[in-house]
């Protein structure tokens, strides 16, 4: 568990094509004050307007996630997010010269590479945790998200595809950043591909390709190297997830428990659980705390 606020200590550049949009896309991710959270700043648009990532700007879950404000929207979001909530990083500017982020290689790898590289640091300050009095649990059919009171922040995900390369798949990880870098991070966005042709025919996923995703067609994975993990969909699930769930808004003291959900499901668990403001509460967690007594059992940290 990180105790202070962390940011980056130097800025970072990358550049890529839109998954969606096909279009390149300068991206620029600046160190930020405490209590600044992750912010993006469209700076081709007049007055480079920005919004914040935070559930409540989430505008579209059809495809990708996708946070807007006052008529400024930035798309596919989910695995940089996924990247800041995994380095257990809380404030960061990202500026670009598009609406939507590079797709890269469909993972966060390149991302998590990034930041590591120009290096992240302690800000003096506590950061801020959901502690969670009791469950909440969100259902619908035979997707569901449960999120269960716990000392740490671990997510258990499970998909189910009526496919033979992928079938019934789980993998649960405490998230640290150790584990977020090496079991997580690198596994790669996927597609059917039927599917992939039927975006492509309607003028999506123009960006899309074998270098960015991997592709499934009915018996066989089309992509030469393969899968980068035996269960790289599962994981890569995990990895959407976390990028979701990262809108809360700061991190979470909780198992999050997650069956076939998706971008769309997960949000509308965001919603549910903001609707129970009796199950949690926040609270500044340093070395020298304890958590709130409320909770299933308390902890000295």
């Amino acid at each position: 568990m990180r105790f202070e606020q962390r940011t980056l200590e130097k800025t970072a550049v990358c550049t890529g094509v839109g998954l969606h949009s096909g279009k390149m896309v300068n991206m620029t991710i600046k160190p930020a004050p405490i209590n600044h959270g992750i912010k993006f700043k469209r700076v081709d648009l007049p007055g480079t307007p920005d919004v914040t990532a935070q559930f409540n700007r989430v505008v579209d879950t059809s495809l990708a996630t996708v946070i807007g404000s006052a008529g400024c929207i930035v798309s596919t979001i989910e695995h940089l997010m996924a990247t800041f909530a995994g380095l257990s990083i809380d404030n960061a500017l990202v500026e670009l010269d598009s609406y939507e982020v590079p797709v890269m290689d469909g993972s966060a790898g390149p991302f998590t590479e990034l930041i590591k590289g120009v290096g992240i640091k302690d800000q003096g300050t506590a950061r801020h945790y959901f502690i969670l009095n009791e469950p909440i649990e969100l259902k619908e059919g035979d997707k569901s998200v449960t999120v269960y009171p716990s000392d740490v922040f671990k997510i258990t995900c499970s998909i189910d595809f009526k496919h033979p390369l992928i079938q019934k798949q789980s993998y649960s990880i405490d998230v640290t950043d150790e584990v977020f870098d090496t079991e997580i991070s690198k596994a790669r966005t996927f597609g059917f591909l039927q599917e992939v042709e039927y975006l492509k025919r309607y003028g999506l996923a123009q960006g899309g390709s074998l270098d960015n995703a991997v592709v499934i067609d009915n018996d066989r994975i089309i992509n030469e190297d393969g899968l980068r993990y035996p269960d790289e969909f599962v994981r890569h699930k995990i990895l959407d997830c976390l990028g979701d769930f990262s809108l809360l808004g700061m991190p979470i003291l909780g198992h999050l428990v997650v069956h076939k959900s998706g971008h769309q499901f997960n949000h509308a668990f965001l919603e549910k659980f903001f609707s129970q403001k009796a199950s949690w509460e926040t609270c500044a967690v340093s070395k020298q705390c304890q958590l709130p007594t409320s909770q299933s059992k308390s902890l000295a940290i």
